[in-house]
């Protein structure tokens, strides 16, 4: 069966929003987050209100991004770019349990630093199949770079975060 690249936005839209969702609801974060709410904050931190509509766009985004390759039939270097991809959404799944559920900020700051990484290559390879794909993901590169130098701020403003509070293990799914 041939799929219209409506039928690929209508599913890929919606999985990339869900993960995003879910690896979001894994671990309290923002002002629901008492160990969070204790750290000092850079002047730039935007409020917390600002980093779920960011991601909102930023999956819509990827959504459709991964969409327009998925719907490149016949493009050399779609499987590749597509795999990638799901190591980039992967990853992307990994930073919010590090960094607000084990406050573990250096890793989290090298963990954006591969996301980053990953990133750039996922927008080199996507760009290959389709040009409309690769600046579908700009604004992830521009989002994780920006989100590495708030890490890496937190880090050195609080130099023992990781001992402020017990780590979160419980879910916020229900």
């Amino acid at each position: 069966m041939r799929w219209s690249f409506a039928r690929w936005a209508a599913v890929c839209v919606p999985l990339v929003l869900l993960i995003g969702f879910v690896s979001g609801r894994s671990v309290p974060a923002g002002s629901d987050n008492a160990w969070y709410v204790a750290l000092q904050k850079p002047s730039v931190n935007p409020p917390d209100w600002a980093f779920p509509v960011a991601w909102s766009i930023i999956y819509i985004c990827m959504g459709l991004a991964v969409a327009i390759v998925l719907n490149a039939r016949g493009a050399r270097g779609r499987w590749p770019a597509v795999a990638l991809f799901a190591v980039e959404i992967a990853l992307l799944f990994a930073w919010q349990p590090l960094f607000f559920g084990a406050h573990r900020i250096a890793a989290s700051t090298a963990l954006i630093a591969a996301i980053l990484l990953v990133g750039i290559v996922v927008t080199l390879l996507f760009g290959r199949v389709r040009s409309g794909a690769a600046w579908l993901m700009v604004p992830l590169l521009v989002w994780v770079g920006f989100a590495g130098v708030l890490c890496w701020r937190i880090g050195q403003l609080n130099p023992d975060a990781e001992r402020l509070a017990p780590g979160a293990s419980t879910s916020q799914m229900l």
